[in-house]
């Protein structure tokens, strides 16, 4: 996709959802000699919530917080650019509250599918309920819905790169945010924790480097694996406007009691003048197979630009 294409694909997503599908959507495609399946629910507001490869499930969806998804943090008024982790944080597929309950404080506003390619538009909850405190720090939010909007459109497979997940992202600020520090977590993937073997992977060599399960974020893109590499997930950011933001860096963690590992995709941008409202536009590529169809796959996207 080039840059026109990326810069329009998510304005596009004009559709309401249709009253029999209100978030749950199955796209597929055939990679290497498995399919690749993913899966949305009406319970995630549209967020994803299953993606599947070689008879193993990728993602750890137990709350309303792991998920594959995007999500934002603020700084509030009166912290001097100062993001207290959480305390303004709207999340795509809902909020701490809902658990893991049936429902999302998030509201779904348009879906569309066909068989390997969806889109969403979303707006999320914040993540805390106002009055709720994170860190000892209270919620800067006073309702539960932000006027945040995530759009998204995903697709499975580019040409001759079946392994690969192609996201389209778009994340606008509303009219009147008055924020000088955004870190726009602009993708995350919880995953089941026997992806516990963390790579780094070199653009310039295309060679697997060991690195700690952190946390911690470095510039390099990461692919999380199981033990002998035959299922993994990786992801690369290739594009992303306005200018000013800063990244993408690259975050792991292991959650030891929660039995579970995390990645993202982060960009940050800080304005002492004040971050102006819009649309921050991110273009991502997720790799599914084994650890080589995923080394493989993002050096060729890389490659490809």
């Amino acid at each position: 996709m080039n840059r026109r294409d990326f810069l329009s694909a998510t304005a596009a997503l004009v559709l309401p959802c249709p009253a029999n599908d209100l978030g749950d959507a199955v796209i597929r495609a055939p990679a290497g000699d498995s399919e690749i399946v993913i899966t949305t629910t009406a319970r995630l507001a549209g967020a994803i919530h299953s993606v599947r490869w070689g008879g193993r499930e990728f993602i750890d969806s137990a709350d309303h917080g792991r998920q594959l998804q995007t999500a934002a943090n603020f700084d509030g008024p009166g912290t001097g650019g100062v993001i207290h982790a959480e305390t303004y944080n709207p999340t795509e597929a809902g909020s701490l509250r809902d658990g893991a309950g049936p429902t999302s404080s998030s509201r779904l506003d348009a879906c569309n599918s066909g068989p390997d390619r969806l889109s969403t538009r979303t707006r999320p909850a914040f993540w805390l309920a106002p009055g709720e405190r994170s860190g000892g720090q209270p919620a800067f939010n006073t309702t539960v819905l932000s006027d945040h909007v995530i759009a998204k459109t995903v697709r499975i497979g580019l040409p001759g790169l079946p392994h690969a997940i192609a996201y389209d992202l778009s994340y606008t600020l509303p009219p009147g945010s008055r924020h000088n520090h955004a870190v726009f977590e602009a993708l995350t993937g919880y995953m089941p924790h026997e992806f516990d073997r963390f790579k780094t992977l070199d653009p310039a060599t295309g060679h697997l480097d060991p690195i700690d399960p952190g946390p911690g974020e470095q510039p390099r893109p990461l692919i999380l694996s199981v033990a002998g590499g035959t299922h993994a997930m990786g992801a690369v950011a290739l594009d992303a406007t306005p200018g000013g933001l800063s990244g993408p860096t690259y975050g792991r963690w292991r959650f030891q009691a929660e039995r579970v590992v995390k990645w993202n995709v982060v960009y940050r941008l800080r304005d002492k003048a004040g971050i102006a409202p819009g649309d921050f536009r991110f273009r991502l590529v997720v790799a599914v197979g084994t650890r080589d169809n995923a080394r493989r796959t993002l050096i060729e996207v890389m490659r490809r630009g």
